[in-house]
């Protein structure tokens, strides 16, 4: 018998656990690396996470953002409402499992008990993950959830939404220039220094 009339279209998404089980993934294996001292893993884990954590920043600040800007109200509605319940999980297990394996790692190759001028760029280093925390715990998830919620409304105020947007790219395109800085201090630490403060 043949289906007459248009699909029914899938529900909107909602927060949830176990729509984002992947989570425990990178988590576990931070934990694996931790307990059982494992170098390379915990190398593997770190670098890994912060490719993700740069490369979702990258992606959203100066792709995403300009191609929303530029898309119907419809079509923007139809990608926020499925991307922000995803992101609500994402940034926060990336952001944290990158920085607590930086630590661990950091603490491993004797980096934190460094001297000056060196530990300088250990302190540069700290400040800027603390500020990217900072930044992320008090305006991008709360952004996030605030546009979740107003999205899910029977009539959402889209120029709301597209204010909240901005604000959302914009703190991430901040976050990816200072994970460049950081990018750039890793790599001073790889070659040993070309200059010093």
């Amino acid at each position: 018998m043949q289906q007459t009339g248009p699909p029914s279209a899938s529900a909107p998404p909602t927060i949830s656990f176990r729509d984002n089980i992947w989570i425990i993934v990178p988590i576990g294996a931070l934990i694996a690396a931790i307990l059982t001292a494992n170098f390379l893993l915990l190398n593997y884990v770190h670098v890994f996470s912060s490719i993700l954590w740069t490369g979702t920043d990258i992606f959203m600040a100066f792709l995403l953002g300009p191609v929303l800007r530029n898309v119907s109200l419809s079509t923007r509605k139809e990608i926020i409402t499925w991307l922000m319940p995803k992101m609500v999980f994402f940034m926060p297990t990336v952001s944290a499992v990158t920085t607590t394996a930086g630590y661990f790692l950091a603490s491993k190759m004797g980096l934190i008990t460094l001297q000056p001028p060196t530990s300088y760029w250990i302190f540069a280093v700290l400040s800027i993950v603390t500020v990217m925390m900072v930044q992320g715990l008090g305006i991008l998830l709360p952004t996030n959830l605030r546009v979740y919620f107003e999205i899910r409304k029977d009539k959402p105020d889209m120029s709301k939404i597209q204010r909240l947007m901005k604000k959302y790219v914009k703190v991430v395109a901040i976050q990816a220039v200072l994970q460049f800085t950081i990018i750039f201090i890793m790599a001073e630490f790889a070659t040993g220094f070309s200059f010093h403060l």
